[in-house]
């Protein structure tokens, strides 16, 4: 049905997001029309970061008359919120990874072949990459190539 599989079916009944369908005399599951729109409404709801749990509760709220509406609304900003923080997050992981291939690239051209650069040893211990006066240092290899601690 919707093109999802029938473990997931019975995951979503067991989540309460689908309700349980009667069965047929040889024991298969017999869903009513309506399933078919509730699995895609799950399936949309998914799609933009609802979780189950989430989902049973709104749909819970709504199949006895309830009027959900307020709370979709504000569980959506906070997700938009979330994935604003973790879009800035992955930004910042990206410039980091872009400076230490930076420091790399010039460790390699400056190791003679078969010379070990020692590339991981050179990250500073928390990943981040130290830049002073606009350029590209990593203060802590200075350290430990000259053997400060």
């Amino acid at each position: 049905m919707a093109g999802v599989s029938s473990d997931t079916l019975r995951h979503y009944e067991r989540k309460r997001v689908l309700q349980r369908p009667p069965r047929s005399a040889n024991g298969y599951r017999r869903y009513p029309a309506s399933a078919l729109e509730r699995v895609k409404l799950i399936r949309s709801s998914l799609a933009i970061g609802f979780t189950l749990d989430e989902l049973a509760r709104i749909l819970n709220e709504r199949d006895k008359g309830g009027r959900p509406c307020r709370e979709v609304h504000s569980l959506a900003i906070k997700k938009l919120a979330d994935l604003d923080e973790q879009i800035r997050a992955l930004a910042e992981l990206r410039e980091r990874l872009r400076s230490v291939v930076d420091d790399w690239d010039k460790r390699l051209s400056s190791s003679g072949r078969g010379t070990q650069a020692r590339l991981l040893e050179s990250l500073p211990p928390d990943g981040r990459s130290q830049r002073t006066n606009g350029s590209k240092n990593l203060s802590f290899n200075k350290k430990f190539k000259s053997g400060e601690k």
